[in-house]
């Protein structure tokens, strides 16, 4: 729902036994004390090999686990936002994966650029795993999107005031550092879905470019010639051929290419390399599973992943990394879709289209598929479903939330009504009044930056409300008419994905070469 904003409130190596000499019993002896330190050392090996696969439950991965715990690197978590939603505000798990252009560490030489610019974030998605680890949905968001960028800390402790009308990559450079700020676009996030993101995991260039020559290349396809003025328009002239029409096996330097590449294909857009990076991302899939899962082909493709990747906290040892990498082994290609948040031009800016997303979050939320289906993971007898689910504003806390409230109807006394229910659940009610425009189907939940959860707290107790940012620092409630009979006809929840959302979604398993361009190039 697009409303207008009525109110803005202000190995150590052991030495080797000497080989006996012929007809020497104390070499004899010597070489059996010897035999037996081998025979031990191994045996060690194995147990404590052993150990570990029974920890992690999946048979050879204790040796993975041996091999590359500690070679994680991890972000602080302390620049994580103050206002997060809550830990159950989804049922699945939600993990944002930021692709880094940083040219940190040796990046330079494959992105081009200074070492010393700072981090920019080139790709985002949030891939959300149902809570029945059999579905996943990955949920793209464009560079360019205007979104609120919330409070973010700086390298000297220090927070950021929130920023509104923002373009989402700036998120990542906030405090222009080298390796970029990974807690502050998390923080994004969070604010733009208002769902919790549990793991933030960051790639950068030589990082996806070793994982592509591991895996043995991954296909593509090009919907044309590509030549090196392509990947570069400041170039005068067109260059040499970097990638044929068609499709091909690229990995390294040319993967990277692919996925990077933006000006040379269609009109340019950031839209439509997304649509080529998620089909590059599914053939990755495709790849991996054809292979197999097994401790020869996992181990070098962790080692790969681990050496250029930065993760947070929750991922940081190889237990924990490799435990979340088999929890996914069950979704399959058809199961794993690939969808762009809502969008439309603003500009040369990308603005989100509203009710879609937050309808799109909403099902997230709810564990419903694209096609409406229950993933939860949990099945339930309908009067079990109907016992447990909670009255409207059952469990609601508003300690420490200040409202103001406002009627947006011409029913006298609404505002009056809602500001006793949201006093009798803790709310600090600050004052209420008519909205300038008293013709609100709905209830509106307007809400400043970085107050996004708390906004989706009071939305509690209205039923089918929506959501709306606005500037300013607090929280408004715009009651709609919709409140007055909230009792008996209470709009009822998104039980799926918008259509506009899931006409364009990728399966994994589609035709690699399908729905790769955009704009002008077809």
């Amino acid at each position: 729902m697009t409303t207008t904003s009525d109110q803005a409130i202000p190995s150590r190596h052991r030495r080797r036994a000497e080989p006996p000499r012929r007809g020497s019993t104390r070499g004899s002896a010597r070489g059996r004390r010897a035999a037996q330190r081998r025979t031990r050392g191994p045996l060690r090996t194995a147990l404590l090999v052993a150990l570990a696969v029974a920890v992690l439950g999946t048979a050879g991965l204790g040796w993975i686990y041996l091999r590359l715990n500690g070679g994680i690197d991890t972000f602080d978590d302390a620049g994580l936002s103050r206002n997060r939603p809550g830990a159950g505000s989804s049922k699945g798990t939600n993990v944002l994966v930021i692709g880094s252009d940083a040219r940190t560490d040796g990046n330079s030489a494959l992105g081009g650029g200074s070492k010393d610019d700072i981090g920019r974030s080139d790709t985002a998605f949030l891939l959300h795993v149902y809570a029945d680890h059999k579905h996943a949905i990955a949920v793209s968001i464009p560079r360019d999107t205007l979104v609120t960028v919330p409070p973010c800390k700086l390298p000297d402790g220090s927070w950021t005031e929130p920023r509104t009308d923002t373009a989402f990559n700036s998120a990542f450079s906030v405090g222009q550092t080298k390796k970029g700020n990974p807690a502050c676009t998390q923080n994004t996030v969070e604010e733009l879905t208002g769902l919790r993101v549990d793991h933030t995991i960051v790639v950068d260039f030589k990082g996806f470019a070793e994982l592509t020559d591991v895996v043995g290349g991954v296909k593509v396809c090009v919907p044309q010639d590509i030549y090196q003025r392509d990947l570069n328009p400041h170039r005068t002239t067109r260059g040499e051929l970097v990638l044929e029409e068609g499709e091909q096996t690229v990995s390294g330097q040319k993967a990277l290419d692919y996925v990077r590449i933006r000006h040379g294909i269609g009109d340019g857009s950031d839209i439509g390399r997304i649509k080529r990076q998620q089909a590059f991302v599914s053939s990755l899939l495709k790849k991996i599973k054809s292979d197999g899962l097994t401790p020869t082909k996992l181990l070098p493709l962790a080692t790969a992943a681990t050496e250029s990747m930065t993760v947070d906290p929750g991922l940081g040892t190889a237990n924990k990394l490799v435990s979340f990498a088999m929890s996914l082994k069950d979704i399959d290609l058809h199961n794993t879709k690939f969808v762009t948040v809502p969008w439309r031009y603003e500009g040369s800016r990308i603005a989100v289209v509203e009710p879609d997303a937050s309808d799109l979050w909403a099902s997230l939320k709810a564990d419903r598929t694209l096609d409406g289906k229950d993933a939860g993971g949990r099945k339930r007898t309908a009067s079990a479903s109907a016992s447990a689910s909670p009255s409207p504003g059952e469990g609601v806390s508003g300690d420490g939330v200040d409202v103001a409230v406002y009627n947006g109807t011409t029913t006298d006394g609404l505002a009056s009504e809602a500001a006793a229910t949201l006093t009798a659940h803790g709310f600090t009610v600050t004052g209420t009044g008519n909205a300038n425009s008293r013709q609100h189907p709905t209830t509106v939940i307007q809400y400043g930056p970085g107050l996004r959860s708390r906004a989706e707290t009071v939305a509690g107790l209205f039923p089918g409300s929506g959501l709306e940012a606005i500037g300013g620092t607090g929280i408004n409630v715009v009651v709609g008419a919709s409140y007055a009979t909230a009792g008996t006809s209470a709009p009822a929840a998104p039980t799926a994905v918008p259509t506009s959302v899931a006409d364009d979604a990728r399966s994994a398993d589609d035709d690699l070469c399908s729905g790769l361009s955009y704009g002008s190039g077809g």
